[in-house]
């Protein structure tokens, strides 16, 4: 007993040397030496000396190191301060770029990890690029050196011992195979989206992707009907944790799932910085837009302050992915585990997340509440009309109309995440006949001119205003956001109108009414249909407000049923 007792003192003192020498850098190349000095290292879990009553189970934990007393290249990678919880698949994926992995040994309580490579020019690869680019795990900085051991043996009968490293083991096996295929790793992803129930925008996947390392580059496009996106980053490492985590995954509950491959092309060539293509290391690409990049000329904005600045800021957050997974498994998610908790812009998830009360983080926090509104038809749009149609998807705060550029309008919303939900609805909208763009503004709020100052009425505050849909927290109305329609939903209606009167009312104003439909249990609520998209956004604009009778006032928002 007193033996054990002095070799377990032994071994201690031996741990606790090995700590203050890699406290005081004093530990470089051939640290591990010292931890093989005991002979019971188990894979996986904290060191610690092994009792010798059960001789043969005890052989099977334990690991034997094969020392290279040469000091050249293994074929064997040490690497140092790895977090406490880290996987073996995420060592694993350290190693894959470089070459087929063949064994792992994670040393948890020491923060070290052992990585053994099919041979030896896949090791010196792997060790020559994280000289010149730290590695990283779970944002924390690790060091990649050559082992003093010649090879990493570990016992591959006792499965409880190493499942989790074989099973890590065995995937990378399958994936390397595949990538022999494939034609190896690359910077440049191409992601098909397959059950794209709801719409997947450039925003979304940048930030999704963003979650791994610097997105470079993104490339959208539609082929076989199918809506798929190229997508660089700087360098193969990064790209490979990127597939390995997200392939497979769901952006959305049951839908919207990535397929993740490599592309053929080494690098991307973006013309356009807009809602199809983006090229973060350049912001001064035009949009491509005649009208659109003429009016942030206009702005003496141009591009890199409307477009470049604020989603820059937007990519440059975590994603929202970061918090639910980021205590999981490789890249921050387990295995099978869906992307929902990801914030779906403009749609179901958005909208069920706003009326429970939480925002959006993540999505357009960044960007503020201000929007930018250009090509709108001047001889017809006026701050109320902005107030109304915006008002649709969040409480419009303030609307000026350019004093000197008519046909734009800056719109601040109360919230982050309204903006984001009437961008996403109404850009590219067609109002009063021309087609509206709506993007962020560099402006964190919209200003009220200053007495005696020259504005026409051009800007006005409705922070005050009755007609405010969003008021209360967790308010209904979150529920019943839908995209503009030839539809609309009637509300606030008293039981002495008829539907006639109120077909009546549309045609004077001028709507011609296709269709029209009481909720057959809730007589306060029907569905008016009109001729066309135009007619109906036209129509709420007008109608929203209308007085009914003395205490009623119509309520209009757009449907997500026809009649």
């Amino acid at each position: 007993m007193a033996a054990k007792q002095r070799t377990r003192s032994r071994t201690v003192l031996l741990f606790r040397h090995f700590d203050e020498q890699a406290c005081k850098g004093e530990i470089g190349r051939g640290s591990d030496e010292l931890l093989s000095q005991s002979g019971a290292v188990s894979n996986g879990s904290v060191m610690s000396p092994q009792p010798n009553h059960s001789d043969n189970n005890n052989d099977a934990k334990k690991v034997k190191l094969d020392k290279n007393q040469n000091g050249k290249p293994s074929k064997v990678i040490h690497i140092r301060n790895i977090p406490n919880e880290v996987t073996e698949a995420e060592i694993i994926h350290l190693g894959i770029p470089f070459g087929r992995v063949t064994n792992v040994l994670v040393l948890k309580g020491k923060n070290q990890a052992f990585l053994e490579m099919a041979d030896e020019v896949a090791a010196s690869t792997m060790v020559t690029y994280f000289t010149s680019c730290m590695a990283q795990l779970r944002g924390r900085a690790v060091y990649v050196q050559f082992s003093n051991h010649k090879e990493l043996k570990t016992d591959q009968t006792h499965s409880n011992a190493n499942a989790s490293a074989q099973a890590a083991l065995q995937a990378a096996s399958a994936l390397s195979g595949q990538n022999e295929t494939q034609g190896g790793p690359n910077t440049v992803l191409r992601v098909i989206i397959e059950h794209m129930v709801y719409p997947v925008t450039l925003e979304v996947l940048c930030q999704i992707f963003t979650r791994f390392g610097k997105v470079l580059k993104i490339v959208t496009f539609t082929k076989n009907n199918t809506f798929q996106a190229l997508i660089q980053y700087p360098d193969v490492v990064t790209a490979q944790a990127a597939k390995l985590s997200l392939d497979g995954q769901n952006i959305y509950n049951s839908c919207c799932t990535l397929r993740i491959e490599y592309s053929k092309l080494t690098s991307l060539n973006v013309k356009y910085n807009n809602d199809k293509s983006r090229d973060y290391t350049n912001p001064n690409l035009p949009t491509g837009d005649p009208g659109l990049d003429a009016t942030l000329a206009g702005l003496g904005a141009g591009a890199p302050g409307v477009l470049a600045s604020p989603f820059a800021a937007m990519h440059g957050l975590g994603s929202p992915l970061t918090s639910p997974y980021g205590n999981s498994a490789v890249g921050g998610m387990g295995a099978g585990m869906p992307l929902a908790g990801f914030q779906m812009p403009g749609a179901a998830a958005t909208t069920a997340l706003s009326a429970a009360g939480i925002r959006l983080a993540g999505t357009m926090g960044s960007t503020g509440c201000v929007l930018l509104v250009s090509n709108l038809n001047e001889e017809m749009v006026t701050p109320d009309a902005l107030f109304t149609l915006f008002g649709v998807y969040g409480d419009v705060q303030r609307v000026k109309i350019l004093y000197n550029k008519k046909d734009s309008a800056l719109i601040q919303m109360s919230e982050p995440h309204q903006a984001h939900l009437a961008m996403t609805h109404m850009d590219k909208l067609r109002v009063f006949g021309k087609q509206i763009r709506v993007m962020p503004s560099k402006h964190q709020t919209v200003q009220l001119p200053k007495e005696g100052q020259p504005d026409a009425g051009l800007t006005k505050d409705y922070s005050n205003s009755t007609l405010h849909r969003f008021k209360k927290p967790g308010s209904k109305n979150y529920q019943n956001i839908y995209p503009p329609s030839a539809t609309l939903h009637l509300s606030n209606i008293p039981p002495s109108v008829s539907e006639e009167e109120i077909k009546d009312a549309f045609t004077k104003n001028g709507f011609p009414v296709k269709a029209f439909k009481f909720f057959p249990k809730d007589r306060k609520m029907a569905l008016i249909q009109l001729p066309t998209m135009d007619d109906a956004v036209a129509a709420l604009i007008k109608m929203h407000n209308y007085q009914l009778s003395e205490s009623n006032h119509l309520r209009v928002s757009f449907s997500k049923s026809s009649i």
